[in-house]
């Protein structure tokens, strides 16, 4: 699956799921009413899709009932049941694992969803399908369990044993006694008659129905959409991780592998795509004598249920062969009319040779499609041979070229591919190593770019796209490890793994093995692991057996302890450590990171160590690599003499999972030769002090002050990533919000503005002169906005000046468009610097645009307004006027976030919080109080700001409210502390 997003407004799965639930169970009402008075065989509603003939003669009809019935007389009054917990004997239904009694070796499906384009779905759409599982049975049992949710039994029959000398073909019937459904594990049951035998196989044959929807983006889901100007409709599948039971009866679980074979009936006008290619298509007729096409898919290898795919689309598609297998990409005809998804074509058969080449192990699949949808909310999945992706990261549109977009669909795309390897060919046994793939596909979307685009720097890329963010977030204290030793989970507790530390943490977990082994010994290791499991599944032992015999195979790479060992203290246990080397005796010694760490914190136990590889420079001069692999060691080959040219940086290009410090000396020394002469330290390293520096000041590691002193040299930096990494740390939300509490601003103007000249001068001169220049530079396109804003927000002239240009020259002739990586910032000083007549300008564009994006930037740009009327005119017109009715645009949240905002919107509050609530919920009133009440300091304020919105709020949200004022306060006067000793420090430096 593709990585998760730290944006987009979405309904959260516990909502969606009671909305559906609440549809399910009008269904059981309804199904109710007919088993009491209708007492006649199930038939589809009128104008659905009938079931095949077969069915029809042999399978018992099924009926939905409150409560568990008695024992029917006869197959023909078989019963289906949904049983709360409380309601039910004890039984293998109350576990989150299916019991081992079945093995899943072969699956039948259909699916006849009753999508039509001349009778658009409104929300949601009945589809009917059957499926007939072979299993082989290990354990005697009368109880049979799998994976069924929101899904109706219409018949269940139990063929069998087969016989396996006559292909397979029954010789018996197992009677189904009574089906029903512990919803609550989301399993169905089939109590049968008499016992399956261990050793034989049998083919349970399931009728079913379900509903598809437009706003659940979970098992098969509906997207209306826009194209060639007309209204349309596609359906697709996401079954990662548990959703195939939405779907189809089935053993939901990763290890449970199985070959489908794959029908789907669908419109004649629509294409159906699965994972094989298509096999042969009929015609069939409905109960109305309505024609429909049938599709049937070839066999699929040996694969879980979560990468079962389906989709039914009127799109057009191009299509390249590459090494004889073909790439089609699948898109709406207007974006295939205008090559949108050429870039996404031309680099997909390449990541796939490069992967297989690399891997020496061919792609498995005769084809693979990839499709574009118009709204994915998980961005891109994986589904062997058809990969599904949100149009958003695989269409690169002309105007996308001045955006990071090129590389992020690039990044994404081989993410996807790097899936086939790792999650597709070979499955981790279960959810707790997920990492397994997730972790090694984002690792290896890092080795294809940096192949084909060699002169991207590698370390610094990662460092941006991955390092940065995780090592934020993660310490000691965090919820879990990348890999857990617990294997039952909820439903919910699964998805919950899909996250920064499942994707950016594991990747840094293989791109540090592959730093201390190297580049040959990693993908040798890798090889001998995708060859054995191949088809199957593994676990992270597994990967570690591998590696070994790697490493016992050669005497060049010596290690400290098995590989096991070594990767388990990173895996298994949370947070990182901070590894600080005093250079004057040569004592380095680790302990964890911890958030806001306490004075002589002793959380640390005897397992709380790490085995940390320390890869090295001395003065530029790349050393040997050691290791620390007790609390505390000497290393006497890193102490430095009083030489200015002495000096140590640890942990080579960021490969290792950790921060660094220095004893006072040691960052001296890496002060002076910053000073002197900065470029003999290479980037990555600049960047790193930087990060660490801060990061370690801001946790109570080190003092702002050895931070601060970091920056001096920065007039001589003219690496804009190395700037972005100072800005994001030194000039901070906290720091821009609280400006006019303090005395810092001026003092931080005049130095930095000092230091700014060399940066700024470089990309102002290319954004005037030639702003496509940057279109391949994508540390520029992803560092332009923090500079350029915070220049503008300095006060820098040439800035302000700039932004003014940009801002006319778009507003008088809108084919100029305005640099997509700095355009936030020039639309807020354009309505900064102007008058209502610019705003008014910025007005008539949103309401004339019809994408949600543009109204979101266009909103934050109206807020920029220095003018408390002209704001105060915007939040009338959100609460009144048609143009703001998205619920994802909170006008008056983002008013209150503004400098001026904060009071206007809390004036506007008082007249008008009846009209805001009912306009945007009341939960819109709470973001509105901490975005109010921001830089609280004490405990006054926080009484006036409750009292100022008693009247708006229930009880528990008050006290929630209060919780989280105090919270702000607290951090407030803490940002306050470090804020005074910052200003004392500018004035002594500036």
């Amino acid at each position: 699956m593709g990585p998760p997003s730290n944006s987009g407004f979405y309904v959260s799965r516990a909502v969606a799921l009671l909305l559906a639930g609440l549809v399910a169970a009008l269904l059981l009402a309804l199904a109710i009413l007919a088993a009491l008075y209708g007492h006649c065989e199930r038939v589809p509603p009128s104008g659905l899709p009938g079931l095949g003939d077969s069915e029809a003669e042999s399978s018992p009809p099924l009926r939905q009932k409150p409560t568990r019935t008695p024992k029917p007389s006869s197959a023909r009054e078989l019963a289906v049941t949904t049983t709360p917990s409380d309601w039910r004997p004890p039984g293998p239904w109350d576990q989150l694992r299916l019991p081992p009694w079945l093995v899943p070796l072969h699956y039948d499906l259909e699916l006849w969803p009753q999508l039509r384009p001349d009778h658009l779905p409104a929300g949601s759409l009945l589809f009917t399908g059957r499926v007939n599982i072979t299993v082989r049975c290990t354990v005697a049992t009368s109880r049979l369990l799998l994976h069924s949710l929101l899904q109706d039994c219409e018949r269940a029959e139990v063929r069998g044993p087969l016989s396996p000398g006559t292909g397979n073909a029954t010789v018996g019937r197992v009677p189904v006694d009574d089906v029903w459904f512990a919803v609550d594990t989301e399993y169905m049951v089939l109590e049968l008659s008499e016992p399956l035998k261990p050793g034989s196989s049998y083919e349970l044959q399931l009728s079913f129905s379900g509903l598809v929807y437009e706003d659940l983006k979970e098992g098969l889901f509906l997207n209306v959409y826009t194209d060639q100007g007309e209204r349309r409709a596609l359906l697709a599948s996401q079954l990662e991780p548990t959703f195939a039971r939405y779907v189809f009866p089935c053993f939901d679980e990763p290890a449970l592998k199985a070959t489908f074979n794959i029908t789907i009936i669908h419109h004649p006008s629509y294409v159906a795509l699965s994972n094989m290619p298509k096999l042969g298509q009929s015609v069939k007729e409905d109960v109305n004598g309505s024609k429909w096409t049938v599709t049937t898919f070839s066999t699929t290898p040996h694969m879980p249920t979560y990468l079962v795919a389906f989709v039914i689309c009127d799109y057009d598609h191009v299509n390249r062969t590459e090494r004889g297998k073909e790439i089609r990409i699948w898109a709406r005809k207007d974006a295939i009319a205008n090559g949108s998804v050429d870039f996404a074509l031309n680099i997909t058969g390449p990541t796939f040779s490069f992967l297989e080449d690399l891997f020496n192990i061919s792609y498995s699949l005769p084809k693979a499609d990839i499709i574009a949808l118009p709204s994915f909310d998980n961005h891109a999945m994986e589904n062997w041979g058809l990969m599904i992706f949100d149009e958003s990261v695989l269409l690169l549109e002309p105007k996308d070229q001045l955006t990071e977009k090129k590389i992020l669909i690039s990044y994404i795309v081989s993410h996807e591919i790097g899936h086939q390897w790792f999650g597709n060919l070979v499955t981790m046994n279960w959810w707790n190593n997920i990492w397994l793939k997730e972790g090694f596909a984002s690792y290896f979307e890092f080795e294809v770019i940096n192949y084909f685009n060699p002169k991207l720097p590698r370390n610094e890329i990662f460092f941006s796209n991955i390092l940065h963010n995780v090592l934020r977030k993660d310490h000691a204290l965090v919820t879990r490890a990348v890999a857990l030793k617990v294997e039952h989970f909820k439903t919910s507790e699964i998805e919950e793994l899909y996250d920064l530390f499942t994707y950016s943490k594991g990747a840094s977990m293989a791109r540090m093995l592959s730093g201390f082994l190297n580049e040959h010994l990693f993908v040798s290791a890798l090889k001998s692991y995708l060859k054995t499991f191949s088809y199957s599944n593994a676990e992270q032992d597994d990967l570690w057996r591998h590696f070994q015999m790697a490493i016992d195979d050669q005497s060049t790479v010596i290690l400290p302890a098995t590989i096991k060992k070594i990767m388990d203290s990173w895996t298994h246990q949370s947070g990182f450590p901070v590894i600080t080397l005093n250079v004057s005796t040569g004592i380095m010694k680790q302990e964890p990171f911890y958030l806001e760490k306490v004075k002589n914190q002793t959380l640390l136990t005897s397992n709380d160590t790490w085995i940390v590889p320390i890869l090295w420079i001395k003065n530029g001069t790349t050393q040997s690599l050691v290791w620390l692999d007790q609390r505390s060691k000497v290393f006497p080959e890193m102490q430095v003499s009083d030489s200015d040219h002495d000096w140590v940086i640890l942990n080579l290009n960021m490969t290792g999972y950790y921060r660094v410090n220095y004893d006072k000396l040691g960052w001296k020394k890496l002060n002076q030769q910053l000073e002197k002469d900065p470029k003999a330290i290479p980037v990555i390293h600049r960047l790193q002090l930087i990060d660490d520096a801060f990061s370690l000041s801001k946790n109570n590691y080190i003092e702002i002050e050895t931070a601060l002193e970091l920056t001096k040299y920065l007039a001589e930096e003219d690496e804009i990533i190395v700037w972005h990494t100072v800005l994001v740390n030194l000039v901070t939300r906290d720091l821009v919000s609280d400006v006019n509490n303090y005395d810092i601003y001026p003092l931080l103007k005049k130095y930095l503005l000092k230091r700014l000249n060399l940066i700024w001068n470089i990309y102002s001169t290319i954004i005037r002169e030639n702003v496509l220049a940057l279109q391949d530079d994508y540390l520029a396109l992803i560092s332009l906005e923090k500079l350029f804003g915070t220049a503008c927000w300095l006060g820098l002239e040439d800035c302000l000046q700039l932004s003014k240009e940009l801002f006319t020259k778009w507003v008088d002739h809108p084919e100029n468009e305005i640099p997509y990586p700095i355009k936030d910032v020039v639309l807020c000083y354009g309505i900064a610097l102007g008058s209502d007549k610019e705003w008014d300008i910025l007005l008539n564009t949103y309401t004339n645009t019809t994408k949600e994006e543009e109204k979101i930037q266009l909103a934050y740009a109206m807020s920029c307004s220095k003018e408390p009327w002209i704001l105060n005119r915007f939040m009338e017109y959100a609460i009144s006027t048609s143009p703001f009715t998205s619920n994802a645009t909170n006008v008056i949240e983002i008013v209150a976030a503004s400098e001026v905002g904060r009071y206007v919107a809390k004036d506007f509050l008082v007249d008008n919080w009846q009209a805001v609530s009912k306009r945007y919920g009341t939960q819109s009133l709470i973001n509105l109080i901490y975005a109010i009440g921001r830089a609280i300091t004490t405990d006054l304020q926080i009484v006036e700001l409750q009292q100022f919105f008693s009247n708006m709020l229930e009880e528990h949200s008050r006290i929630s409210v209060h919780a989280k004022l105090q919270t702000i306060k607290n951090e407030n006067l803490k940002n306050k502390k470090q804020s005074a000793r910052m200003a004392a420090w500018l004035r002594r430096n500036t």
